[in-house]
C-alpha cells in the first residue's frame, strides 16, 4: 500500500523538480520512481548505510535521503545529482513522504485495532495501551451497525458505506464477509435510539434506491468505552438473526426492541418443543386455519381491542367474537384473557422460532 502511495506522489512530482527521483526500501529495492523500467531494481550501498544509521550520502550520481517513523531508517527517497540543489530535493521530498506515511499507517492502524476490538481478538489489558500509543479516545459514545446484503452485487457496499461515512478519523467501515459490512459509528451527545434508527434506515434506503442493493441493518446498543464494542457488535448481530425469523419484513432491526423475542432465540429447541406440547394440551396450534391465525395478529395488533380489531378486519364485532371463541374451543386459550394472549402470544413466536431451526438443516 505505501508503495503505491509512494508512486502517487512522485508521479506528481516529478515534472516539478525536472529530475530522476524515486524511493527505496530498506534493502535498496527501488519501490518507487519517475522512471518506471528502474522500479523492482536495487541501489547499492543503500543497505550498508542503513547499518550505520547514516541519514543521507551520495552514492552513483544520486543523493540519498532516509525517512523513517521509527529510530532506523525503513526508506530512502534518491534524487539525481549530488548539488545542493539534489540535496535540497531529497529533503522536500523525504519529509513529505514521511508525513504522508506516518498519517497513512496511523489510519490504517487505527482501522486494524478498531477491527480487532470489535472482532474480539485483543485483549482487554491490551486495548488501552494500544489506545493510548495510538491518541485513541476510548470513553466517547459510539454504536455497532452492521449492514448485510442478500447477495453480492457489482457494486461493493463497503464502498458505499464508506463514501456515506468519509470521516475516518471518527467512523470505521470494514468488512467481516461478503454479505456483512460492519460500521463503527461515533455519536454525538444527546443522540437517541430513534436518531440511529433513521440513519439506518437511509442506509438502507441508499443502498436499494440509489445502486439495487435489498440490504438490512443490525444496530447494537450504544456504549461509552472502547472495550464493550464487542458486545455491540454481538448484539447488532443477534438483532439480524432475531429478526429474520421474527420480523422478516423489517430491514433494520435494533437489539433494545427485540423484547421477549431475544429471550426465545437463545432458547434450546427440546425446551421449545415441550412448551407447546404443555401449552396447547387441548389442541394442536396446527389446527388453526391461516384466517383464524390472522385473526389472531389482528387482535395483537390492536392490544386486544375488539371493537378496533373488527374495524380493522371489516367483519361485524359478533363475528369477531365468534371466532375468538372458536380459538378458546381449539386451544383452551382466551385472547380476551390477558395472561392467556400473553401465553399464546409467546406460543406464536416460539413456533416462528421452531419452524426457522428445522429450515437450518
Amino acid at each position: 500500500m505505501s508503495n503505491r502511495m509512494f508512486q502517487g506522489v512522485i508521479y506528481q512530482m516529478k515534472d516539478t523538480i525536472g529530475r530522476v527521483i524515486g524511493v527505496t526500501d530498506e534493502m535498496g529495492v527501488v519501490v518507487a520512481c519517475s522512471e518506471l523500467n528502474q522500479i523492482d531494481s536495487i541501489k547499492d550501498g543503500v543497505q550498508a548505510e542503513r547499518m550505520s544509521n547514516s541519514a543521507s550520502f551520495i552514492r552513483n550520481g544520486y543523493t540519498f535521503k532516509g525517512f523513517t517513523n521509527s529510530k532506523r531508517n525503513d526508506f530512502y527517497v534518491f534524487v539525481e545529482g549530488t548539488d545542493d540543489m539534489a540535496d535540497k530535493f531529497a529533503s522536500v521530498v523525504s519529509i513529505s513522504l514521511q508525513s504522508l506515511k506516518q498519517f497513512h499507517d496511523e489510519k490504517f492502524d487505527r482501522l486494524n485495532f478498531i477491527k480487532n476490538v470489535v472482532m474480539d481478538n485483543i485483549m482487554p489489558g491490551d486495548i488501552y495501551a494500544k489506545a493510548r500509543e495510538m491518541h485513541f479516545v476510548t470513553d466517547i459514545p459510539r454504536v455497532v451497525l452492521i449492514i448485510r446484503v442478500d447477495q453480492s452485487k457489482d457494486m461493493s457496499t463497503f464502498d458505499v458505506v464508506q463514501n456515506l461515512f468519509p470521516d475516518k478519523q471518527k467512523d470505521f467501515v470494514f468488512e467481516t464477509s461478503e454479505n456483512d459490512t460492519v460500521l463503527i459509528k461515533e455519536l454525538k451527545k444527546g443522540i437517541e435510539t430513534k436518531d440511529i434508527e433513521k440513519l439506518a434506515a437511509s442506509i438502507v434506503d441508499t443502498l436499494n434506491v440509489e445502486y439495487y442493493i435489498k440490504a438490512s441493518v443490525g444496530i447494537g446498543t450504544q456504549v461509552t468505552n472502547i472495550k464493550d464494542l464487542a458486545s455491540s457488535f454481538k448484539e447488532a448481530q443477534i438483532a439480524l438473526e432475531v429478526g429474520k425469523v421474527f420480523d422478516i419484513e423489517r430491514t433494520v432491526v435494533n437489539y433494545e426492541n427485540l423484547g421477549i423475542a431475544r429471550l426465545i432465540y437463545q432458547l434450546p429447541t427440546t425446551l421449545c418443543e415441550m412448551f407447546l406440547k404443555e401449552v396447547f394440551k387441548q389442541g394442536s396450534i396446527d389446527s388453526l386455519d391461516q384466517e383464524t391465525l390472522f385473526t389472531i395478529q389482528s387482535f395483537f395488533e390492536n392490544n386486544l381491542n375488539v371493537s378496533e380489531t373488527s374495524r380493522g378486519l371489516f367483519v361485524h364485532r359478533n363475528t369477531l367474537v365468534y371466532r375468538l371463541e372458536k380459538i378458546r374451543k381449539i386451544t383452551g386459550l382466551d385472547l380476551r384473557e390477558f395472561d392467556d394472549a400473553i401465553v399464546f402470544k409467546v406460543a406464536l413466536m416460539v413456533k416462528k422460532y421452531l419452524q426457522s431451526s428445522q429450515e437450518k438443516f
